[in-house]
């Protein structure tokens, strides 16, 4: 498939699943078979959020994301700081380099070991442009199991142009797709009343809209808040707002 054609197919994707199957299956071409996406809008100082508010997207072995992300590991990973630091693109060579110059803590290294065990050894980074100091998008492009860091170099002096541009493009289109984690999963009747609540109605007229009583809309919007851990349903509003969860259409 050429790369504009492509592009075009991904940029007309309706579901988050339908693109990270295809991106996934794409990058899969290049040996790059194993991909870990990560996005936040809730990064302060050096926190990147509550994780239940991540948009994290992987086709990793469960036994690797259990412990990356149960147990926060990833927070001590080589090339999550270095995406945090910086923008563009970075080959795992950085990792190598680090270790023989003494660079890296105990806790890194625990991450450089237990990726060696997993066999995630060679890849790249690439580090998104932040829309907003609260913002960070990275994703991270492992090769097969029997890919050496040397080989994924070729591959990137190669191709790297075209990967990246098509990463950039996965990555500005998940951004306009709704998500939700299993944490954060809203009913229907609560995405209805936050819509109304929108668009500026009070909640008598919700009521009215939705045909329901006042009690019964209040608690929806309470359960609501409930399920985004916020505490006014203005927050809840912007919350679902920042997943692309408000007005959406249902294909």
């Amino acid at each position: 498939m050429a790369l504009a054609e492509y592009l075009d197919d991904l940029t007309n994707t309706p579901s988050m699943e339908m693109l990270w199957d295809m991106h996934c299956r794409k990058m899969a071409e290049y040996g790059f078979t194993r991909l870990f996406y990560g996005y936040t809008n809730y990064r302060t100082g050096r926190s990147l959020g509550d994780p239940d508010d991540f948009v994290i997207l992987t086709n990793h072995k469960k036994e690797y994301t259990d412990w990356f992300l149960g147990q926060s590991m990833y927070f001590h990973a080589p090339m999550v700081k270095w995406s945090l630091e910086n923008e563009g693109v970075a080959s795992w060579s950085i990792v190598k380099d680090m270790m023989e110059s003494g660079l890296l803590s105990e806790s890194e290294m625990k991450v450089v070991e237990f990726n060696a065990k997993m066999r995630v050894t060679s890849g790249y980074t690439i580090s998104f442009k932040s829309i907003s100091p609260r913002s960070k998008g990275a994703i991270a492009l492992t090769g097969h199991e029997d890919m050496t860091q040397t080989e994924a170099d070729e591959v990137w002096a190669e191709h790297g142009t075209d990967l990246v541009v098509m990463n950039n493009v996965a990555h500005l289109k998940i951004l306009s797709l709704p998500y939700s984690s299993p944490a954060r999963g809203l009913t229907k009747r609560q995405l209805e009343a936050l819509h109304w609540v929108g668009d500026g109605k009070t909640t008598a007229d919700i009521a009215i809209l939705m045909g329901l009583t006042p009690a019964t809309v209040e608690k929806h919007l309470r359960l609501a808040r409930e399920v985004l851990s916020v505490e006014t349903t203005a927050q809840a509003v912007l919350k679902a707002a920042l997943h692309n969860q408000m007005f959406v259409v249902e294909y």
